[in-house]
């Protein structure tokens, strides 16, 4: 193993630096030479390599977004542009390459090892929906933006009295809204995974306002979205003034969080530690605070299951 590529690729995750940062420094510290990849799959198609070393990845493990910048490469579905691109990697000499991204940016991986690309991928996405691995880098970080936000959105709901549903992002994965709603103290979770009984939940609204409550939170996953509809429904029925909050793309900003950035810069080194032992084809998750590599088939094979358990102590809790 003499050169390794990096590249971040998808919907950008506080974290991704810190994990580029520790991909770049420990393969360097095992003298292999670092090529980043600028703008994922797309930059990777039109030859966007350049030479990393250590000032390369400096004073950036706390900086939000990605360095190597990010995008969708829809292109990358098509045989002939997957080859162009294992050309390239081949051309400049590369033997492997770690993709730090979601499920997408995975099967690229996937398809690309299918070609004699060594490939390693790091989970970075804030949805959390990479069944394999109990969390992916970004979740924590946005988790902590969105119960930031509930707090702010809480004083200006109970200084006017109304009822304040807040959609998060998650796509069709309800993790963000069920951590965010738990910690949040949300009066109602709506997640994508589990039906939600509307009434039930304009009962819980009214049976406050009685007992002289001055605010109501309802987290909303963007899976099920639909937030300003819902609102218009909570005040018409119920009398309440009720506002929709959609956070959209601040939830992907700011520094990562210390686990965030821990978590990255773990994964990030036993990416190319795995590369090291010979090892192709493979992803880098945590289970009970243990880093480990599976395989990518095995891996995007995991159906996807809700912590029903969890969310059915969310409403035990909250309301």
């Amino acid at each position: 193993m003499k050169k390794i590529a990096v590249l971040t690729s998808g919907g950008d995750a506080p974290g991704m630096n810190a994990a580029v940062r520790a991909v770049v420094r420990t393969a360097l510290h095992h003298g292999i030479e670092v090529m980043g990849v600028q703008r994922g799959y797309a930059g990777l198609v039109n030859g966007e390599l350049f030479k990393m070393d250590r000032k390369s990845v400096s004073d950036i493990i706390n900086k939000g977004g990605t360095i190597l910048r990010t995008a969708r490469c829809v292109e990358f579905k098509q045989e002939e542009v997957r080859e162009k691109a294992a050309g390239i990697l081949k051309a400049y000499g590369v033997d492997a390459l770690v993709v730090c991204g979601g499920d997408g940016s995975f099967m690229g991986a996937k398809l690309l090892s299918k070609l004699g690309v060594k490939t390693v991928g790091l989970p970075g996405t804030i949805d959390n929906d990479l069944p394999y691995t109990d969390y992916t880098i970004g979740f924590d970080t946005a988790l902590n933006t969105i119960v930031e936000d509930i707090g702010k959105l809480r004083d200006t709901s109970s200084s006017h009295e109304r009822v304040s549903v807040i959609e998060v992002m998650g796509r069709n994965c309800g993790d963000l809204a069920l951590f965010a709603g738990i910690a949040g103290g949300a009066e109602a979770i709506i997640v994508p995974e589990l039906p939600f009984d509307k009434e039930e939940l304009i009962k819980t609204i009214l049976e406050g306002k009685v007992n002289g409550k001055l605010h109501n939170i309802i987290i909303l996953a963007e899976g099920v979205g639909g937030a300003e509809d819902l609102a218009k429904e909570i005040e018409a029925t119920t009398g309440i003034e009720t506002r929709a909050t959609i956070l959209g793309h601040i939830q992907r900003g700011g520094s990562p969080s210390a686990m965030d950035t821990v978590l990255a810069s773990r994964m990030g080194a036993k990416a190319v530690e795995v590369l090291l032992e010979g090892k192709t084809s493979r992803v880098i998750g945590i289970k009970a605070n243990e880093i480990f590599d599976m395989d990518i088939d095995e891996a995007l094979a995991i159906p996807r299951s809700f912590d029903e358990k969890l969310y059915n102590t969310a409403n035990s809790i909250n309301k």
